[in-house]
């Protein structure tokens, strides 16, 4: 039997667990100092046995969002690439990849050098890369080793001839996508004939492939009202007319496989009715979603296509963070030991859920954090309880924990540590 190959090093990940623990590694307790990350998981420590603040991942979360992404994706025939910015954990990707995903999407060239350093042979990158060494090293990277699939975006002829200029004399071409974006929003061309010209100048160009049409939905809209709904429903349908432009043109016969690609954690749904009929033989539409993973308490739980829809499975928050009452200065105040450095609240402040060891709901609600302290309000918590918070946009919470501690179930009287994954950000 021909073995698949290996798209990411499982040597190099499976070697996380020999690193050693040390102060270095806020949620490691000074307990675990000195012993790898397997000798500790081997004592099958609990929660009490680590400290506050902490940011933990739920083992059946995980197991949950994994599968029910990968059954939507089988269902309409979709690709998978999932954003791994959003964690930036190699474990957690070889995962991803295990679970059917066909590669990592990364926003920008340092990440794209921790997915190499794991081996990583399938890397989408959703930006345009116009860093001339970066391009260079790929190139090599590309010719080296023909299992080994690349591709960025551009959205500009002057990105188009400085990528090129950049690649001359290199030793393989580099594939890129032409990005569509919208009046207002982030990058991308803003016309379908922009992007034509665009298209048109890649193919052109000796040092580049045209290898399929990109975008990004989530920038037009950030909630599921009718009128959001509908500017992404005509965004998409732009997106799908792009592709159908440059395939009639001839523009893609410089590759075997044409990728149509959008699809955050907030609109899949749409994307995959407008945009799943457009595959065939040689056309993949690939979804890009990465935070459905560890899913949230907050932006996600609210928008995800998954919790809209009647009838179906929605995600699950794998993600928490787990804070001790340090001080009851005034009635009805609490400030709890975990802050901005700890936990996200660029898109929602945490929500208190329970306390730990009492058997009941957290009550109250935080109104701010600082830079070490949330602000519990309206709570009748006491100094040293333990509040479990639920947290919203899970991408500015994987940056802040070098090591995140995976527990067995966070709703368990006594969570068990199983893993500890390490982000590289």
């Amino acid at each position: 039997m021909v073995q698949a190959p290996q798209v990411i090093d499982r040597a190099r990940v499976a070697a996380l667990a020999d690193e050693r623990l040390d102060w270095r590694f806020k949620a490691a307790p000074a307990a675990a100092w000195g012993a790898t990350v397997a000798e500790y998981v081997a004592t099958r420590p609990t929660l009490d046995d680590l400290g506050t603040p902490l940011v933990t991942l739920d083992a059946g979360a995980l197991d949950h969002n994994l599968a029910t992404m990968a059954a939507w994706c089988a269902k309409d025939g979709l690709g998978l690439a999932p954003h791994g910015k959003t964690t930036m954990a190699p474990a957690l990707w070889q995962r991803q990849l295990d679970a059917g995903a066909l590669a990592i999407t990364l926003a920008n060239l340092p990440q794209v050098n921790v997915a190499r350093a794991f081996g990583l042979r399938r890397i989408h990158l959703a930006n345009t890369l116009l860093d001339p060494a970066g391009l260079r090293r790929l190139s090599a990277d590309l010719a080296a080793d023909p299992g080994f699939r690349f591709a960025s975006w551009v959205d500009s002829v002057r990105s188009v001839e400085l990528m090129d200029a950049a690649l001359r004399g290199a030793p393989a071409p580099v594939d890129v996508l032409v990005e569509l974006g919208a009046p207002g929003c982030r990058t991308g061309c803003r016309t379908l004939a922009e992007a034509q010209a665009v298209a048109r100048a890649v193919h052109a160009a000796p040092g580049l492939r045209l290898a399929g049409a990109s975008g990004y939905e989530g920038a037009l809209a950030h909630d599921a009202s009718a009128d959001s709904l509908a500017a992404v429903a005509r965004y998409l349908t732009d997106l799908g007319e792009l592709h159908r432009l440059l395939d009639a043109e001839g523009l893609f016969d410089q590759v075997e496989e044409v990728w149509i690609t959008a699809g955050g954690s907030a609109y899949f749904d749409t994307v995959t009715e407008l945009l799943a009929p457009l595959a065939d033989l040689r056309t993949r539409v690939v979804l890009r979603s990465g935070a459905y993973l560890a899913h949230d308490d907050g932006f996600y739980r609210g928008i995800s296509p998954l919790a809209r829809a009647e009838g179906t499975t929605p995600f699950r928050s794998a993600l928490h963070g787990w804070t001790r009452v340090v001080s009851r200065p005034e009635a009805g105040l609490a400030l709890l030991d975990g802050g901005k450095r700890d936990l996200s609240y660029d898109d929602g402040l945490p929500e208190p859920q329970l306390v730990r060891g009492r058997g009941r709901l957290a009550t109250g609600r935080i109104t701010a954090l600082n830079d070490q302290h949330a602000f519990l309000r309206e709570t009748d918590v006491q100094v040293g309880d333990i509040v479990r918070l639920g947290l919203s946009h899970p991408c500015t919470v994987f940056d802040k924990w070098t090591l995140i501690p995976v527990i067995d179930d966070a709703d368990a009287e006594l969570p068990r540590v199983l893993d500890l994954v390490r982000t590289f950000f």
